[in-house]
């Protein structure tokens, strides 16, 4: 390659790692923002007097059938409870952050003390961890050996060595952003791609949330399905508005 060429290339190379950061935003914060308003709905739904284990577990097991058929995989069982939990730890934050992954929710949630998990959040964002880097930290029990050392300067400037940031293209294949949008893992997908996904699932959320589909007299979540289809529609169709 010639030394003329190089330039050209360089532009060329910032606009696409651009637009594959902003890909990888866009999914992020809708999936982030309506699985914490899935868990909402499930916890208040849960409040109205019905909190008895045995309902919560068989409305669980309802939803995870019906969303399933009509959204895709993604709506297990373990992963609503995932998301009740989720709203659960952070129901009391003013704003959820757009650098943070689910993946990396899934490991803060797993934090008993809240000052533990509000410590890794304001690290995790300053410090632009990766998924691999905040579980690293967190096994390190970073947070505990800071609050015990005097030498707190010494002690982060340890735990930065090694660390791997995560580049656009590793958090597009992230398994959770994947499953979101309904597509199989595979080695890349361009930005069109995803947005084709997004599209599609913005097209079939619609047209399910408008259908009335029959459910099982064993248990009738039919209250819930609207509020939690169009919490998906509405964040979908943000995420939509970024990339197009």
């Amino acid at each position: 390659m010639s030394e003329l060429t190089l330039p050209l290339y360089d532009q060329i190379r910032r606009v696409l790692l651009e637009a594959q950061s902003s890909v990888s935003r866009a999914v992020n914060t809708a999936m982030v923002h309506a699985y914490f308003e899935i868990g909402r709905l499930i916890v208040e739904d849960e409040q109205h007097g019905k909190a008895r284990a045995e309902y919560g577990e068989e409305t669980l097991k309802m939803l995870s059938a019906r969303l399933t058929a009509e959204f895709g995989r993604g709506f297990s069982r373990q992963n609503l409870q995932n998301m009740k939990q989720f709203y659960q730890s952070f129901q009391n934050c003013q704003t959820l952050s757009s650098k943070l992954s689910w993946s990396h929710y899934t490991l803060l949630m797993r934090l008993d003390d809240e000052q533990a998990r509000d410590f890794y959040i304001k690290e995790a964002e300053s410090e632009n961890w990766s998924v691999r880097e905040l579980d690293r930290q967190i096994n390190s029990l970073l947070f505990e050996r800071l609050a015990l050392s005097r030498n707190k300067v010494e002690i982060k400037a340890l735990a930065e060595r090694g660390q791997i940031l995560e580049s656009p293209r590793d958090a597009i294949k992230d398994p959770y952003i994947l499953e979101f949008l309904g597509l199989p893992e595979q080695a890349a997908y361009s930005e069109k791609d995803l947005e084709t996904a997004l599209l599609n699932n913005l097209q079939a959320f619609y047209w399910n949330w408008v259908r009335d589909l029959p459910l099982s007299p064993a248990r009738n979540v039919s209250h819930l399905m609207p509020s939690i289809s169009t919490s998906i529609l509405l964040f979908t169709t943000v995420c939509c508005d970024v990339l197009c």
